[in-house]
């Protein structure tokens, strides 16, 4: 008897339905654009996108080129629904956002490499169902971690309610394949002088046989000329202070002696162990090839503060390796850094520079489609990675472009900035979506957009059916491929059986041709077939009509778009309230559920 295969998954209302996106094409804009012309190096970075338009499209305008190659992603969706769905009951509101979500996060898997990496910043509000979520997209194998990242601390107006404040959000990371996952390892600074280290090599450039040891307090009150005996009293609140600073300063003097785990031990650095026990006076080597050396004395051995120090944006600093636990980096008193600001939404570059420090090297290629103020690009720009970003608020004009212009001019000073040496340079090319290739005339049938002039409608009909496009310069009817043999031609002209002799003709035997036109005369496509092999005939628009949803602009969740649930009437707004909805005031930046968060 056979058994019905089943499977964990989340479910919602409406999880079935899948949006049929038109593969738009891209149309850059130069007077937008910007490059460092006047201090171009063979360093510079040119290749960088920002979009405007509609995020769910500009991913599927990207798949094309881009599938496979996105080394990472960092995206900071909207957090709390509740916000935005007061008309909603409680399942139609994660119904709507887990739909969105899911759309997206299928689109960035396809664009991300096999090594690739997701970073998607969240509170707790949707946290559960997004793990869930994304389990089911990338699969659970590959969920890497659950991030905990100090947001603010408790205090002002949280610190007055009872109950739990909650300081926190969170950062799910997914590998792509976790096998093929390659991350970099990555420290943070430790806030503290680790004290355990407490000793001192007086005389470390004499040969180890001959080291002589002191506390650590005399080595640093001899320093500083000072008796030992009163020192914490005299030097007050700079004590600690000083003595770490001293500590740095001398790393390789500074010691403690830690016993090794004798049971965990074996080979040659059991034998020194045993040594060492013997003669317990006497400081004993035991060299490594491909490792640092390691010392012993009274059977324990010595561990260098040196060791610890590890460089971390720019200085050299105790270390430890980086936790779950992101508490170092606070989102408060970020005021104005970027040049731009933008109210509880802008999150700090140092957290996004720990993102790419995790999972990727310069030159790779970075992605954020909720762009917001256009951190994660400066961010990317700044550490050498090229990026895409994509944004459909209009702070993509107000927010984005200029703090790109100072990151790119040299004059953006904050942020990470100093930590990486930042001095300028690069640029990027700003893109919109073109609008939708098909639309209906005024009297209800499908046509070509007016808008789409001739190079715009063959990359359009090139990128639907799977060509790369490549206009030739050589050969008329080429403007695109899909192999060395393949090509597609373009043409909203009536095509003749005389002309397609003749295209026949120039193709060749060895080449065949997708032939796009408005009509063809004298012959069936599938006549067309058997007298002109090399030819395959579709006409337009009709050869595109069931491909996808046209005329859809706004894959966002624009609340004032939605029909109303039955409800009682609100009460009036304030004239301030957002366009973006008349019954609800929305954030800046904030148009719909997917306007941007960053």
């Amino acid at each position: 008897m056979s058994k019905t295969k089943q499977k964990l998954e989340l479910t919602w209302i409406g999880k079935e339905k899948r949006t049929k996106l038109e593969p738009r094409i891209l149309v850059e804009d130069p007077e937008q654009s910007h490059h460092a012309n006047h201090r171009v190096t063979s360093a510079d970075i040119f290749d960088n996108r920002l979009i405007f338009g509609d995020n769910l499209l500009a991913l599927k305008a990207l798949e094309q080129e881009f599938s496979g190659k996105v080394k990472c992603v960092y995206i900071d969706p909207p957090f709390n629904t509740q916000q935005a769905f007061e008309h909603y009951d409680d399942g139609y509101e994660h119904s709507i956002w887990l739909g969105l979500l899911r759309d997206r996060a299928e689109a960035l898997r396809r664009l991300l490499s096999n090594d690739g990496t997701l970073f998607v910043h969240i509170d707790d509000n949707e946290l559960g169902y997004l793990i869930v979520l994304l389990d089911e997209v990338f699969g659970r194998a590959n969920r890497v971690s659950v991030v905990s990242f100090k947001q603010g601390s408790a205090t002002g107006h949280k610190s007055i309610n009872p109950g739990v404040v909650s300081t926190t959000n969170f950062i799910l990371i997914y590998a792509k394949n976790k096998s093929a996952w390659t991350p970099n390892r990555v420290f943070t600074a430790r806030a503290e002088r680790d004290k355990r280290y407490g000793q001192y090599i007086e005389n470390y450039e004499d040969s180890f046989e001959g080291w002589r040891f002191s506390t650590l307090a005399s080595a640093f009150a001899a320093s500083i000329g000072l008796p030992e005996r009163g020192l914490k009293k005299a030097l007050g609140d700079e004590y600690e202070e000083k003595i770490a600073s001293f500590v740095l300063k001398n790393a390789g003097r500074v010691i403690q002696l830690a016993r090794p785990d004798y049971s965990a031990v074996s080979g040659a650095a059991r034998e020194m162990i045993d040594a060492s026990r013997a003669d317990p006076t006497v400081v004993m080597k035991l060299g490594r090839d491909g490792y640092s050396d390691m010392y012993f004395i009274g059977g324990q051995r010595i561990l260098f503060y040196s060791d610890k120090l590890k460089l971390i944006d720019g200085e050299y600093v105790a270390g430890e390796p980086l936790t779950s636990l992101w508490d170092d980096i606070l989102s408060n008193n970020l005021h104005n850094e970027g040049g731009v600001e933008f109210p509880k939404g802008k999150k700090p570059e140092a957290l996004i520079k720990r993102c790419f420090d995790l999972a990727t090297k310069p030159g790779d290629i970075v992605l954020d489609s909720f762009a917001g103020s256009g951190t994660t690009g400066a961010v990317a720009h700044k550490m050498g990675r090229r990026w895409i970003m994509v944004e459909l608020g209009e702070h993509c004009h107000t927010h984005i472009i200029p703090r790109l212009k100072k990151v790119i001019d040299g004059e953006d000073k904050g942020g990470i900035t100093e930590a990486v040496n930042w001095q300028g340079g690069g640029g990027f090319r700003y893109c919109k979506l073109a609008p939708s290739l098909i639309i209906n005339d005024r009297w209800g049938n499908s046509v070509v957009n007016p808008e789409y002039n001739a190079a715009h409608l063959a990359e359009a009909l090139c990128k639907i059916e799977g060509f790369t496009y490549a206009p030739s310069e050589v050969q008329w009817w080429q403007h695109g491929n899909s192999s060395e043999r393949d090509f597609i031609y373009v043409t909203t002209q009536n095509i003749s059986s005389e002309q397609l002799q003749a295209l026949s003709d120039e193709v060749g035997s060895d080449q065949s041709l997708l032939v796009c036109c408005a009509a063809f005369h004298g012959v069936t496509a599938a006549k067309a077939s058997e007298r002109w092999p090399n030819l395959t005939l579709k006409k337009i628009p009709k050869m595109v009509l069931a491909r996808c949803e046209w005329g859809h602009d706004d894959y966002s969740l624009n609340v004032a778009n939605l029909p109303m649930a039955q409800i009682e009437k609100p009460e009036p707004v304030a004239a301030s309230t957002s366009k973006t909805s008349k019954n609800k005031k929305v954030a800046p930046g904030q148009g719909g559920l997917f306007g941007e968060n960053q």
